[in-house]
């Protein structure tokens, strides 16, 4: 993509994002905060100074209350615990990347010329940082319903993805480890490599008696996760 098209002052072209996520702005200024990364050069007064890490903190809590509020309908009967890490699930960046992917957002994210060539319009963070942002907008710009209404319908397919509340592998190893009396698992960042914005870790989990895991991810948390996991499958397969 040419520097041209990375402008700041490039408008939001009718029909694009709006178009995909079903929502027509009355105030576009929310729509191109949404979409605008800090490393764009701010162009006039109508350009926020924050790029959209605001409407980010916004989003973030909107999808966690509707979500949160759908899985009380969706299982009356279930605890605290298995609805928790249902929400994990639902809110984790990987996911809401995912939901961001199946509205093709990456292209309409307005990043600088050196940002966009080290491949932001596919980093899972910015994903997800725009994807929240983006719900962040619909819900200043429209209030509450149409913002609901939107998380619901993209996350339509994350809902029916699992019938079983996800089990965190980091907690399902640390539970193996205890009922065995052992020590438990110790995690160890191995490296971290890759650009600030699209980072990549690898971790090391080890427990006492076994051959350790390494994994890697776009967080040290995920990660951590994914080495849980290995380790996991290799010291107590599934029958």
């Amino acid at each position: 993509m040419s520097t041209v098209q990375n402008r700041a002052d490039l408008p939001i072209p009718a029909g694009g994002i709006a178009g995909r996520i079903g929502y027509d702005f009355a105030n576009p200024a929310l729509l191109r905060e949404a979409l605008t990364h800090t490393s764009v050069e701010r162009r006039g007064r109508e350009e926020a100074p924050y790029g959209y890490q605001r409407l980010e903190f916004l989003g973030d809590r909107v999808i966690g209350l509707v979500i949160a509020d759908r899985l009380i309908g969706l299982y009356p009967r279930e605890a605290e615990g298995p609805l928790a890490r249902r929400l994990a699930g639902l809110v984790r960046a990987e996911t809401i990347a995912r939901v961001a992917r199946s509205v093709d957002l990456g292209p309409a994210i307005r990043l600088s010329a050196g940002e966009d060539e080290t491949g932001g319009r596919s980093s899972v963070a910015i994903l997800c940082d725009v994807m929240e942002a983006l719900v962040g907008a619909v819900y200043l710009d429209g209030g509450f319903a149409p913002a609901h209404e939107l998380v619901l319908r993209l996350w339509a397919d994350e809902f029916d993805r699992s019938p079983e509340p996800p089990q965190d592998p980091k907690t399902a190893l640390q539970e193996w480890a205890q009922a065995r009396r052992l020590p438990l698992p110790r995690y160890d960042v191995v490296s971290r490599t890759g650009p600030d914005h699209n980072p990549r870790f690898e971790v090391q989990v080890t427990v006492q008696g076994f051959q350790p895991a390494i994994a890697a991810g776009p967080s040290k948390r995920e990660a951590e996760r994914a080495a849980a996991s290995a380790l996991l499958g290799a010291i107590a397969p599934p029958p």
